[in-house]
């Protein structure tokens, strides 16, 4: 196992150099559970427990009306186009922007065999085909921990889309660890289709959606952009579960794509900020994770353990009853049995077979035997031999009966399950230990951890 532990702990020098710290952190996290051989997964799944690998990056889903501005967030925040933009609907289908070794385009199967956990996408009529994810070298902010997911432009009116856009946007909002909603204020920031899915997402995903205000450049002064906000506020305060205190809506643009010079306070870092957060928040609930998970499985390994000792208690005790009642099953018909040869043989057989002193002791040994065989009358001793017969039956039938024995672990099984323990103990919270060590770091003073 050492040999194991020591291989997987090391690290590619060229990776380690070109990853930042959280994202290496993350990366360590997901490996503890994928190692074929000693991940957390493998190990779990011997003691019945189902464990989920912590992705490596976090999922942001985008959704607001037709031309919001989602694809054009994107490109800024990653500093490359790689999304189309424009007025016409330019995103017809769900696609994926994650950073990677080069640039590249996949399709829809391609997108799938990179997100395996996004494979019940398939399920719906129509999406893969409409399911692309666009890989980027940038390394911009901090995409290289995130996963954008731009979803196609919500329209109202005979609007058809190739799939149930609705539902599929409904879905991915439960892997999503953040709900950026576009409102456009050109027209169409009061689509009914956006508010009802706004609406129904809210139901179980409020902490993670987020509002924003996209092209508040656009919306002409601060009069007309207060007065686009409240209408906004007021349309979706009127949605029950979206009428809440604290409703927040920060108003941004991209900065290089403004005509002129706009003296519209533009809060965009606040999205940069959030992700931040969240990644954040990601990395503390991973390695907290982590260690309960390690927890679990050392509980589950003892309690195994435990099982085992009594099932060993257990069947010890089995087999010594058993013992007995097979003893007692043969010891009666046995005993009857050598009274009658002892009776019907001589004396001197006796003692020439067994001695002097060994007839002597047999005969000792089986008065009480005939004893008890000459008080029953001779006309019932057919009756006292099947008597007889069937108690030694219904004792060896008990001692069969007794002898049933629990499933035990054998020594390379405890020795095994104790290497496993000793190895998420030791190895796997050390490792967790050495990254909140070095999440905290970024942070705080080296003095300030002791």
């Amino acid at each position: 196992m050492s040999g194991r532990v020591k291989q997987r702990s090391s690290a590619n020098p060229t990776d380690s150099a070109s990853v930042s710290v959280n994202e290496r952190i993350l990366k360590e996290c997901h490996t503890l559970y994928t190692d074929p051989d000693q991940g957390l997964i493998t190990i779990a799944s011997k003691l019945g427990l189902n464990l989920l690998a912590p992705r490596k990056k976090i999922n942001i889903l985008l959704i607001g009306n037709h031309s919001a501005g989602k694809s054009s967030f994107i490109n800024w925040y990653i500093e490359e186009h790689v999304q189309k933009t424009g007025v016409a609907i330019e995103t017809q289908g769900f696609t994926f922007v994650t950073s990677g070794r080069k640039r590249e385009s996949l399709t829809g199967n391609a997108t799938l065999h990179l997100y395996p956990h996004f494979k019940e996408l398939a399920k719906l009529d129509g999406v893969v085909e409409y399911l692309t994810t666009e890989i980027s070298t940038s390394k911009q902010k901090r995409f290289s921990l995130v996963t954008f997911v731009d979803t196609p432009g919500l329209v109202d009116g005979d609007m058809k889309y190739p799939f149930d856009v609705d539902k599929a946007i409904l879905w991915l909002g439960n892997l999503a660890d953040l709900i950026f909603v576009f409102f456009d204020p050109i027209g169409q920031a009061l689509c009914k289709r956006t508010l009802n899915l706004v609406e129904k997402l809210n139901e179980t995903h409020a902490d993670r959606m987020k509002f924003y205000l996209s092209k508040a450049d656009e919306a002409g002064h601060e009069s007309d952009r207060q007065r686009v906000l409240m209408q906004i506020v007021q349309e979706l305060c009127k949605r029950p579960g979206l009428n809440r205190t604290g409703f927040d809506m920060p108003t941004i643009y991209v900065p290089n794509q403004s005509s002129s010079k706009s003296r519209c306070v533009n809060q965009i870092e606040t999205v940069c900020v959030q992700i931040e957060k969240t990644i954040n928040q990601t990395i503390q609930n991973t390695l907290n994770a982590l260690e309960k998970d390690c927890e679990n499985i050392a509980d589950l390994i003892d309690q195994k353990l435990e099982v085992d000792r009594a099932a060993n208690s257990y069947n010890l005790r089995a087999r010594g009853k058993g013992f007995i009642f097979f003893l007692l099953g043969l010891l009666l018909p046995a005993a009857l049995l050598v009274n009658f040869l002892a009776s019907n043989v001589s004396n001197d057989v006796l003692v020439s077979t067994l001695g002097k002193d060994g007839a002597a002791t047999l005969k000792i040994y089986l008065t009480p035997v005939g004893s008890l065989w000459e008080s029953v009358p001779k006309d019932y001793h057919m009756y006292a031999l099947g008597g007889l017969i069937v108690v030694s039956l219904l004792l060896l039938l008990l001692a069969k009966l007794s002898t049933r024995l629990r499933s035990t672990l054998n020594r390379k099984q405890k020795r095994v399950l104790k290497e496993e323990q000793d190895f998420v103990q030791k190895h796997v919270k050390a490792t967790k230990e050495k990254l909140y060590s070095e999440y905290l770091r970024q942070s705080v003073a080296s003095h300030d951890l002791n």
